[in-house]
């Protein structure tokens, strides 16, 4: 039975009326007993799973630190997403049930911020959340911030990087990176987005995947489902406007350092190749989850 939705209507006592993929029936109550192991597996979403209907759920700090290409292909695959806009009060999921893919976005707080400095952000309680995702064998992926959280949750404390990057500069591979089936259609190197002064912590199994010129960090794997993205992979011309007109002092000084682009530069540059390469990865994360 494929099971799209479960009620009582009201218009039926003593009925428990299933919607199917299959036309509707409405079943006496009394002969619904057999039905409980069914309607079970449907509520944990596993029936979902198989039918490859993924839930996304987005943890989103700033308005201008949107999903961007990670919205763009939750709604091409056909996936569902979920959000929690914390910058909205908007809370974290009281349940990791309904959750195959968590998405922890960037933001200008860091693991270290406070509730008194940022009454919306709770990195503590964000922290369990991806350690509760992690523990479960779901998917889950740190974007910047997101991915500073990640290595927080799992024992690692972010750090300062090297040098603030913030533009479209390359990334390349390690041979780890080069060796995970996840990034084989990367290549060796790639241009990618940044937006950063801060790098994930590493674990004692965490493995750098990737890093730049300016960040030795900048793509980690914690584990087979679990990777942080310090560098911003889901740019589009849309967020970078949003993040301009947020920016405050991030452009300022010209030239005092080498990995930062100013506003008409971050507008020129193209972030599509780099959008595809993120889906790519996704679909091969959402696979190996699948397949677990």
């Amino acid at each position: 039975m494929g099971l799209d939705r479960i009620e009582n209507p009201g218009l039926r006592p003593g009925f428990l009326f299933i919607m199917t993929v299959t036309p509707s029936v409405a079943l006496p109550m009394e002969d619904c007993v057999a039905c409980i192991p069914v309607l079970a597996y449907a509520l944990t979403g596993a029936w979902q799973k198989e039918r490859g209907i993924m839930r996304i759920h987005f943890v989103v700090h700033e308005s201008f630190e949107a999903p961007g290409a990670y919205e763009t292909w939750v709604r091409a695959r056909g996936y569902e997403a979920t959000y929690s806009r914390v910058y909205a009060h908007e809370p974290l999921p009281q349940s990791i049930g309904g959750i195959d893919l968590l998405v922890v976005m960037g933001g200008p707080q860091s693991p270290s911020t406070t509730l008194e400095e940022c009454p919306h952000f709770d990195a503590a309680a964000e922290c369990a959340l991806i350690a509760e995702c992690v523990a479960a064998h779901k998917a889950v992926v740190g974007v910047c911030l997101g991915a500073q959280l990640l290595g927080t949750a799992l024992g690692a404390p972010h750090a300062h990087s090297p040098e603030k990057e913030i533009g479209q500069f390359p990334i390349r591979l390690t041979d780890e990176g080069r060796a995970d089936p996840k990034f084989a259609h990367f290549g060796d190197m790639l241009d990618a987005g940044h937006w950063h002064s801060d790098m994930p912590g590493l674990t004692g199994n965490s493995r750098v995947i990737a890093y730049s010129e300016g960040c030795p960090r900048q793509i980690i794997k914690y584990g087979e489902l679990a990777y942080g993205f310090q560098c911003h992979m889901e740019f589009t011309p849309d967020v970078i406007e949003w993040l301009i007109a947020a920016s405050g002092s991030d452009l300022a000084s010209p030239g005092e350092h080498p990995f930062v682009q100013q506003p008409d530069a971050l507008r020129a540059n193209s972030y599509e190749a780099m959008n595809r390469k993120l889906w790519g990865f996704l679909d091969r994360l959402m696979e190996t989850y699948a397949g677990n």
